[in-house]
C-alpha cells in the first residue's frame, strides 16, 4: 500500500460521514451475538484505523453505546437510518482504534484483504475462505489483538 491514503466514508444513509487519513490496519470478520445484532448480518465484515486517522465530520450524527461491560467498545449508529457507522475501541496499553464496517468505506479498492475470523464458534454458516478461523472469547480477542498489534508494527 502507498504511503498516502486518503477516503471516506459514510453510513447507509449517508448521514454519518467521515474522512479517513491513515492507511488501514487490518480488516476481519467477527461471528460474535453482538456483531451479529449490532449489523443485523451473520457477521461483521470490519476494517480497523487508528483513531487518530478518521475524523467524524459531526460527531452528534452518531450515538454510541456500549454494549457489553468493560465499555471498551463503543459502537455507533446513525442517528437517522440507526445503522452502524463506526465504533471506537480503547482497549488498555493500545492505541485508541477505529472499526468501520468494511462495506462504509467510500472505495472498496481500498479495503485491505480479510486477514481472519473471530468468533467462529458462533458463526450462522461454515465460511470457506481459506482465512484462520477463532472460536471462543479469549482465543478471539487474543488473535484479533495479535494481528492488531502486527498492523501497528507494518504501519510504523
Amino acid at each position: 500500500m502507498a504511503d498516502s491514503f486518503n477516503t471516506s466514508g459514510q453510513c447507509q444513509c449517508g448521514h454519518a460521514k467521515f474522512t479517513i487519513t491513515g492507511q488501514p490496519l487490518v480488516r476481519g470478520y467477527c461471528h460474535c451475538l453482538i456483531c451479529q445484532a449490532f449489523n443485523q448480518a451473520a457477521f461483521a465484515d470490519i476494517t480497523v484505523f487508528y483513531a487518530k486517522d478518521v475524523t467524524l465530520a459531526d460527531e452528534s450524527s452518531v450515538a454510541f453505546r456500549a454494549h457489553k461491560q468493560p465499555p471498551l467498545l463503543q459502537r455507533g449508529c446513525c442517528t437517522q437510518c440507526g445503522k452502524p457507522a463506526i465504533e471506537r475501541l480503547n482497549m488498555p496499553l493500545m492505541p485508541a482504534l477505529v472499526i468501520i464496517p468494511s462495506a462504509n468505506l467510500a472505495d472498496p479498492a481500498l479495503v485491505p484483504p480479510a486477514a481472519l475470523h473471530i468468533f467462529y464458534n458462533r458463526r450462522q454458516a461454515d465460511v470457506d475462505d481459506g482465512l484462520p478461523k477463532y472460536s471462543g472469547y479469549l482465543s478471539s480477542q487474543l488473535h484479533f489483538g495479535i494481528a492488531a498489534v502486527r498492523a501497528m508494527r507494518r504501519a510504523g
